[in-house]
């Protein structure tokens, strides 16, 4: 690598010239080095507990701010920090120092340096002493106390330009020992450069605004399609002090490339208007919309004139559709679709134009397949880290970031030191003083290797850094803003400067892909449920009316379903593929037939009914409703065919009922099934089965027909007899033969009330008069 072969074939630098020599003085003296060195490491004692620290850990120090972090000729450095007690003893007599060592000569040294611990005889420098030495009162087990030393510059006894390693300890003795000795130190580093220069390194720092997904493919039914988030967490990060307002209010103030995920900002311009928010099984109205509308206003102006790179939408998983979902049909059109939609989000919301030409697989990590996949959206220029893409020329410096790797594309290659030098948890203000320290140091080193030859380098930090890893990068990147022997530059220049003619061109092979980024990749599943969403997705806009209001929801969630953002929560990521295509499967459900009971045809032939329904707001076209008869022989449809056809148009919140002319040929049963299907005829929702029972003349109709004949007859005898009677009648009285003091007579037999509708029972053979 270039940082080992700065120090190989050369001759030694005095720092470690004088380093060999305190080393051999060590040998000389092992009894003094013994009693003066601390510890090794703490051991259990045999009850399980661990040994309180000794020696020089006796005391941790915590170097909590260095201003100026870089001093020029002429200041005063001020270093505070805190001393905790961690052993049992009380320490008395202490005095805490400032301790100056040589300057290192390599990157590698930096390095080197930044991983001792403790007191080492020697190798650390002897402390100032004199009137800037702090002394404390006693310190008692588990206490801590606060310090403060200032020291002006010129008693550092600085020579050279270059980085210095600088270290705080604390000197004293405890109740056991009957000497002073190094109770505890932390080191860092003081970056000095006492002049001007015209030795300057391009540094190029990426400046990240991404967030996870946080929007689903749910939208209201309402014209505006009011969006629905997941959940409000995205209004805490855009909130004052929160990570995204953060990144901006800071970002804004220093010279920076912005780097941008169009779903980002999209979510965030949803949110100025009306949304809601989820909550269990229903959603609320959303309330944050003063935030939104706030940090796009700031981010607005923060971009306005600086550089912007947008991603695209939704930042995918590059390296995981490399080697797991190109093979799944249909998963690089997704981002191709993604790379086009980019530009136009970032010009619509924040009124610049973006540069689309860059593609940041994770933590810069490349190989063949990945530089494929990155490409074949149209970007011509990979953001790859200096870890994966090695030197292996021996050239004595870090080289240009920008080279050739093959097919027209650039490989931009970010300094893996500089990059991931605010990783871990920076809230303490020790560990981001600490990292402001080592990353300037790097910086200078750079410099400092090649003098005559001007670089240009690029730092491509984590994608989502915590509010204390955005503070600490700013800390940093403030500190060069004089540009003392840096000056800044944008990625898009950075990529055209030219390549050195040295520096690694060669991509590396799969199997050099870090085995922990591959097992944090999306599952091949993960892409075939994505293609199996996107499959519903096309048979559903065919019959839409206005298909916009689907297909574009739909097609931003499957996108946001490939984000990087999902590595390492593979449990969520599933959760949310799952989410949209249940959501999706139950809209297609709400165009759907009716169900339909048994029918029942008497004659020949009739007409048979079936209802479809559409609950969508919108409506729905180019369905076809198809019914097959499953007894072509009994029942035949339309023109006396086994399977008939009806287009269906329904507007939205409708049913319409679709009528089928139906024959039979013989009395029976008959299946028939009823499906809607798409023009093209593919087959739409769940077929639906009824039985159609055929009869020509059935036996009910035939009961009520011989009944109706019956009581005709009945009628008609009845009214025979009562007129033969009245005739005989009429013939005695006109003889006189039956006339009894002139009354008329009445009827010897009278007809009793019987029949069903009286309730007494007919007796057999009477008649019934109806």
């Amino acid at each position: 690598m270039a940082e080992a072969a700065d120090i190989q074939g050369m001759n030694p630098s005095p720092a470690r010239r004088w380093l060999r020599r305190a080393a051999s003085l060590i040998v000389g003296a092992p009894l003094i080095a013994g009693l003066l060195a601390g510890p090794a490491a703490p051991s259990a004692q045999a009850d399980g507990a661990k040994k309180a620290p000794t020696g020089s850990r006796t005391v941790d120090v915590a170097l909590n701010t260095l201003t100026p972090s870089a001093p020029v000729k002429g200041d005063t450095l001020t270093v505070s920090g805190t001393l905790t007690n961690k052993g049992k003893k009380t320490v008395t007599d202490a005095e805490v120092d400032l301790r100056v060592g040589p300057a290192l000569s390599s990157r590698s040294e930096i390095d080197e340096a930044a991983k001792r611990t403790g007191y080492l005889p020697g190798s650390d420098p002897a402390a100032l002493g004199g009137k800037y030495t702090l002394k404390t009162a006693k310190l008692a087990p588990g206490i801590s106390q606060d310090f403060t030393l200032d020291v002006p510059v010129n008693k550092l006894g600085l020579d050279d330009e270059g980085v210095y390693q600088l270290g705080v300890s604390i000197t004293g003795r405890t109740s056991d020992t009957l000497y002073d000795q190094v109770l505890g130190i932390q080191r860092t580093f003081l970056p000095w450069q006492p002049g001007d220069t015209d030795s300057r390194t391009k540094l190029t720092f990426l400046w990240p605004l991404i967030a996870s997904a946080h929007v689903t493919a749910e939208t209201g039914s309402d014209a505006q399609q009011t969006p629905v988030f997941d959940n409000d967490d995205l209004a805490r990060e855009l909130a004052a002090g929160g990570r995204l307002e953060q990144a901006v209010a800071l970002g804004s103030r220093l010279p920076v490339t912005w780097v941008i995920d169009p779903d980002l900002l999209a979510s965030v311009d949803a949110m100025t208007r009306n949304y809601r928010v989820r909550v269990g099984d229903t959603t609320i109205a959303g309330t944050n919309q003063g935030i939104a509308k706030q940090w796009l206003a700031a981010l607005e102006t923060a971009v306005k004139d600086g550089k912007v790179v947008a991603l695209p939408f939704a930042d995918p998983d590059l390296a995981s559709i490399a080697h797991r979902g190109k093979n799944v049909s249909g998963t690089l059109s997704h981002l191709r679709t993604a790379t086009e939609v980019a530009g136009a989000t970032v010009e619509t919301v924040l009124h610049v134009k973006p540069s689309t030409d860059f593609a940041w697989p994770v933590d810069g990590a490349i190989d063949p397949s990945v530089v494929d996949v990155a490409t074949s959206a149209g970007a011509h220029k990979v953001i790859a880290r200096s870890d994966s893409l090695e030197e292996t020329g021996g050239l004595p410096y870090t080289p240009t970031s920008a080279r050739p790797i093959g097919g027209g594309t650039t490989a931009v290659v970010s300094d893996y030191r500089l990059s991931t030098a605010f990783q871990g948890e920076l809230a303490k203000a020790e560990d981001s003083t600490l990292a402001v320290q080592k990353f300037l140091a790097h910086t200078l080193a750079v410099t400092e290797q090649a003098p005559d030859k001007e670089r240009s380098i690029v730092v491509a930090p984590q994608r989502t850094p915590t509010v204390a890893q955005t503070q600490t990068m700013a800390r940093a990147l403030q500190a060069l803003t004089e540009e003392r022997w840096t000056q800044p530059a944008d990625l898009v220049s950075a990529a055209e400067e030219k390549p050195d003619a040295g520096a690694t061109t060669k991509v590396p092979k799969a199997s050099q892909y870090p085995k922990k980024l591959r097992s944090q990749e999306l599952p091949t599943q993960a892409f075939q449920d994505i293609r199996t969403t996107q499959d519903s997705l096309n048979s559903f806009q065919i019959i839409l009316t206005q298909p916009d209001r689907v297909v574009t929801p739909f097609g931003n969630a499957i996108d946001r379903s490939m984000s990087t953002s999902w590595r390492g929560r593979p449990l969520e990521a599933q959760q949310y593929r799952d989410a949209v295509r249940t959501y999706l499967q139950s809209l297609t459900n709400e165009v759907q037939l009716i169900a339909k009971s048994d029918v029942t045809l008497s004659g020949r032939s009739a007409t048979i009914p079936v209802t479809v329904q559409n609950k969508l707001v919108q409506g729905v076209d180019n369905l076809v409703l198809r019914l097959t008869s499953g007894n072509a022989t009994r029942l035949k449809l339309n023109d006396g065919a086994p399977v008939a056809e009806q287009p269906v148009k329904i507007a939205g919140g409708h049913s319409q009922s679709v009528k089928f002319d139906a024959s039979a040929n013989a009395n029976g049963q008959a299946q028939v099934t009823a499906r809607l299907f798409t023009e093209d005829g593919t087959p739409y929702g769940e077929e639906m089965t009824f039985t159609v029972k055929v009869s020509e003349v059935t036996p009910t109709v035939l009961l009520v027909i011989a009944g109706g004949l019956l009581l005709l007859v009945l009628a008609g005898i009845r009214m025979y007899t009562h007129r033969k009677r009245t005739v005989a009648g009429s013939t005695v009285e006109d003889d006189g033969s039956a006339h009894d003091g002139g009354e008329p007579e009445q009827p010897s037999d009278p007809t009793p009330d019987t029949g069903p509708e009286s309730g007494n029972p007919s007796e057999p053979g009477e008649k019934v008069d109806r």
